[in-house]
């Protein structure tokens, strides 16, 4: 690429020290730290695949270091995507994207859902959080997330944990490359009801389109793919809150997480939902 490792670690958004030490192979780095040094380096995406699995072995000294569990390829793939994309949009329902979470709202989430075991949460957390290096770089993709009201006003956590999440929202909405807005619930049905996505759009080829289930990652990229979101995306920028309108709801909420009470207030709302 023609510049030095101190430039590359600042466009990457790590430290000097840490690509020093990566690169010396003084300390070992995680499979998602490798899928973005390389991917930023515009590797082509079966020969990062090929590298990691070369890489892969006994904790020795490898210079890979593992979760504690292979992480999935699909989820390689997004982070690859994420990593080369010059844009992305997203769209989430009932959760918090994972690139917002802070990692307090991570572990809530992954503990309450019951659906996995402690001993896999913190690598979990982990490797959320370095996914977040994408809004660290000096030149991160514009990314425009849409969250549904539902997701912010759903306890995860309880009231601290609520409140820091949306001072987080609040943070991340003020950079230039983050645009959240958030969709209503007065709005009623809309465009997104087919369930959460993310586009991601590159300079060099067509959008790419990435559908999360529990258990895998679905990539779309045909034409008639790409124009369903196109459309779905469009009916979003019709009903969503425009951004100056989502960050005065988002430090609302803030406020309202802080107060006192604010867990029983929580708790009455989901009882509530749960009776209708």
């Amino acid at each position: 690429m023609g510049i030095d490792a101190k430039e590359l670690a600042a466009r990457i958004g790590w430290s000097p020290a840490k690509m020093s030490r990566i690169e010396l192979g003084k300390s070992g780095c995680s499979e998602i730290d490798a899928a973005i040094y390389l991917g930023f380096l515009r590797i082509p995406r079966e020969d990062i695949s090929r590298i990691i699995a070369l890489c892969t072995g006994d904790e020795d000294g490898s210079w890979l270091r593992h979760h504690g569990q292979r992480l999935p390829d699909e989820l390689r793939t997004l982070v690859l995507h994420e990593t080369i994309a010059s844009s992305i949009f997203a769209l989430e329902l009932n959760r918090i994207d994972g690139l917002l979470q802070t990692e307090d709202y991570t572990r809530a989430m992954m503990r309450e859902s019951g659906l996995i075991p402690d001993s896999g949460i913190e690598p979990r957390v982990q490797a959320r959080k370095e996914r977040q290096t994408l809004l660290r770089r000096i030149s991160p993709p514009d990314i425009t997330f849409y969250i549904h009201e539902h997701a912010l006003r759903l306890p995860v956590g309880g009231n601290q944990v609520m409140h820091e999440q949306m001072l987080e929202l609040v943070f991340r909405s003020q950079r230039p490359c983050c645009t959240i807005r958030v969709i209503p619930a007065a709005a009623g049905a809309h465009a997104g009801l087919g369930g959460p996505f993310r586009m991601m759009r590159f300079e060099e080829h067509h959008p790419v389109i990435c559908l999360e289930t529990q258990n895998r990652s679905l990539f779309l990229e045909s034409v008639t793919d790409i124009a369903t979101y196109q459309l779905i995306l469009g009916g979003l920028a019709d009903v969503a809150l425009n951004a100056e309108e989502s960050r005065s709801m988002l430090v609302a909420l803030a406020s309202e997480y802080d107060r006192p009470g604010a867990d029983n207030d929580a708790d009455n709302v989901a009882q509530e939902q749960l009776q209708r």
